[in-house]
């Protein structure tokens, strides 16, 4: 049996006439009925939580539905949400904190690192054994994280101006005291008393802002990925937890196979290998995490692809998620597509693009991709296909 698979996805809300980023979710969640949406720190962020999966097609119509719920509710309060790691038109000063206790103690602590947290995310969890399996299983998989961060890059613009980086939300994401590489632990225990004594030390008021790249869960028996950008097209965030969960599922193998494994994880290389990703995405060259040397992204994500095909294929997944990968490389990440049409076009046709994407629809009007229609023999277009989620939905995450 598959092992179960959810997924959480920030979305920036913007005024649909200007593609301004707005604090807008308060109108939108009120137009939403039912479980599965809520608020994040800022008003102009708001989140969906997929229904628990096995198999990765339902989860990609999951998705996909949700996304036409907002869509649809943000369309009837002149808005559009956009599904990408910035808001390419982020107006200086134009986060606006949640009416929530710990949000405003937040802002009050971290000033402007937590005013600027005008960023989104696509979360992954898979489900593990127990604790201790999910805190051992993070040393096996953080040297493959940045080749996930590097899929999903599509934040190259900050306040209207390019970054020079596929992914500056990681930038940002990592100025906070306890974002990005995990640290090793042999147990829960061990991570569970390195959580309480920061919180002790004051710098962070609760284990909810434990924002490392890849965290077991605070409320439920699953390794949570954190590292990735949110992404436009529902086939990126598909492909990453199709990858994600093929990490998790050999790197529970390796433990079994080998009880007295020992972690050679470096904390520098990680941090390294997280920078070149977010810097580069898939145009230039990433950290190979066998050799610890530089190599062509698509090199990486092509070792990381074939190291991962027998778990693929256990869990029927390889079609699906190698159209996926071959797809993405020829394409190029969100950052690298949306450059080109901001230099042709200018940022409000990048846009235009990113709000298209995030509805599911091509800027061409193209079919669907052959690896999309691999996931699902229907079209995911506004008014296609109906939720088809068969369990509980994921639980917001704390921060």
């Amino acid at each position: 049996m598959n092992v179960r698979i959810g997924v959480e996805e920030e979305f920036h809300v913007l005024e649909a006439e200007s593609g301004l980023l707005v604090p807008g979710a308060a109108s939108i969640l009120g137009r939403l009925s039912g479980p599965g949406f809520t608020t994040e720190l800022h008003q102009s962020t708001v989140e969906s939580n997929s229904k628990v999966h096995t198999s990765l097609h339902d989860l990609y119509l999951d998705l996909a539905g949700m996304r036409r719920q907002l869509d649809s509710a943000a369309s009837s309060a002149g808005l559009a949400v956009v599904a990408s790691g910035t808001a390419p038109l982020t107006p200086a000063g134009s986060g606006r904190p949640t009416a929530d206790p710990r949000y405003r103690r937040m802002v009050r602590e971290y000033r402007q690192v937590a005013d600027e947290q005008l960023i989104c995310g696509a979360q992954v969890h898979v489900d593990v054994p127990d604790r201790d399996a999910a805190v051992r299983v993070m040393c096996v998989v953080s040297p493959w994280l940045p080749a996930l961060l590097a899929l999903s890059a599509s934040s190259p613009f900050w306040q209207g101006a390019d970054t020079g980086y596929a992914s500056w939300r990681t930038m940002l994401w990592q100025r906070w005291p306890t974002a990005g590489p995990a640290g090793c632990f042999a147990s829960a225990a061990d991570y569970d008393t390195a959580v309480r004594d920061l919180v002790r030390s004051g710098v962070i008021s609760d284990a909810g802002m434990i924002y490392y790249d890849v965290r077991p869960s605070a409320h439920a028996p699953t390794l949570e990925l954190r590292i990735c950008d949110a992404c436009p097209r529902v086939e990126t965030v598909t492909l990453v937890a199709g990858l994600f969960r093929a990490l998790v599922t050999d790197a529970l193998r390796l433990l079994h196979e080998e009880p007295g494994w020992v972690c050679h994880g470096r904390h520098e290389l990680l941090r390294g290998a997280s920078w070149r990703a977010a810097r580069s995405g898939l145009q230039g060259s990433l950290v190979d995490p066998v050799t610890h040397r530089e190599a062509p992204a698509a090199q990486v994500v092509r070792h990381l692809l074939t190291r991962l095909r027998p778990a693929l294929e256990a869990s029927r997944d390889w079609d699906g998620v190698e159209a996926l990968t071959n797809e993405t490389l020829a394409q190029g990440d969100t950052a690298q597509r949306i450059r080109e049409v901001a230099r042709e076009e200018g940022l409000r046709a990048c846009v235009d693009l990113l709000i298209a994407e995030t509805r599911g629809q091509r800027r061409t009007g193209r079919r669907p991709s052959l690896a999309a229609r691999r996931l699902s023999p229907y079209l995911v277009l506004p008014g296609g296909v109906s939720d088809v989620g068969t369990t509980e939905p994921i639980g917001p995450i704390g921060g």
